[in-house]
């Protein structure tokens, strides 16, 4: 047995030695001092000797024991210090060459317009308030003067989910809403950014874009301040030579209601191919609320009235950017997007 283990610790030595990874050192380690490994196979047949044999084995098995395990943790040290210095070697920056440029983010462009105008409105003594984008027929059309069968809802066709739940095609449900909540207490000043739905898709449309719609309530609002209010929005937003005219439109929970313009952003109003030669651009619409929306949100519209106004986000941005394909802000083109 004397002569086994001094076999042993002569080939498990020389192993050692030869090894070149940690992975090698742990296999020769379990097989020489695991629990099945071969030094411990003969310290567990030790039973079987004499017993005056038992001392003197006993002391070099464990004298073989201890050297194995010191040249193990010599070598494990020799080559994780080996590793180390092969990573650093490798990792090491080379001055003289050229460096590479870290690509930094950038803020979306609708992101930044929708910024924008929050900053606006803001600074105007709006606050911002948000709503489900899975709405309720009631709050989506009906409690907006909307009700079922009125013809002005195929311009907002929506994807439904049943015959009262839909992903809402504006943020008017918002508005509607807050002024519940709030009912019969004034004013109320709040502007509802958020996405919105509807089944259009072509360049100038799409199936989910974003709008920012605003609303005012208080005794002796008028159409003066309504004017007033997007009139100071179009120039912090387009420069302060930018010119607004107001056009009758027709909106069922505003009346009476306007198209706003703007003096073309590319011509300053001379006339242009973007403009079609008419010097304005189009950019929200807006009106007094309805009395009959105010009547429905718990207002009595005798005592108050209020103005409502909505924009496309989408379309703000293709102005002040000068972008001709809404389909461009989704495509997540980093060509497209570096250059905001």
């Amino acid at each position: 047995m004397e002569a086994k283990l001094e076999r042993i610790a002569l080939e498990a030595r020389e192993a050692l030695l030869r090894a070149t990874s940690l992975e090698e050192l742990e296999e020769l380690r379990v097989r020489y001092l695991g629990k099945k490994g071969e030094l411990t196979q003969i310290l567990r047949g030790m039973g079987s000797l004499a017993p005056h044999e038992r001392p003197r084995v006993g002391q070099l098995a464990n004298k073989v024991r201890q050297d194995l395990e010191d040249l193990l943790k010599a070598r494990t040290e020799e080559l994780k210090s080996r590793l180390k210095e092969e990573m650093l070697e490798a990792e090491r920056i080379d001055i003289t060459l050229p460096g590479t440029a870290l690509l930094t983010g950038r803020k979306h462009p609708l992101t930044a317009v929708v910024e924008r105008i929050e900053e606006i409105f803001l600074g105007l003594g709006f606050a911002i308030a948000e709503g489900p984008e899975v709405e309720l027929d009631y709050y989506n059309f009906e409690a907006l003067n909307l009700p079922k069968d009125h013809p002005a809802r195929d311009m907002q066709d929506s994807f439904f989910f049943g015959p009262d739940v839909l992903l809402r095609t504006h943020t008017s449900p918002v508005q509607v809403r807050v002024m519940e909540r709030t009912a019969p207490e004034v004013p109320v000043k709040i502007i509802a950014p958020g996405k919105v739905y509807r089944r259009d898709d072509d360049a100038t449309h799409s199936p989910m874009f974003h709008q920012v719609e605003g609303l005012m309530v208080d005794r002796r609002v008028t159409f003066g301040d309504l004017k007033g209010v997007l009139e100071v929005f179009a120039r912090e937003m387009f420069g302060p030579q930018t010119r607004t005219r107001f056009r009758p439109s027709y909106f069922p929970f505003t009346e009476p209601s306007a198209e706003v313009d703007i003096s073309c952003v590319i011509c300053q109003g001379e006339g242009c191919r973007v403009c079609g030669m008419s010097g304005w651009l189009e950019i929200l619409g807006c009106g007094m609320v309805h009395p009959r929306v105010l009547e429905m949100s718990g207002y009595n519209s005798e005592e108050v009235t209020g103005f409502a106004f909505g924009m496309g986000v989408e379309r703000i941005a293709m102005l002040k950017y000068g972008i001709d394909d809404l389909r461009l802000f989704f495509e997540n083109d980093l060509r497209f997007l570096a250059q905001f």
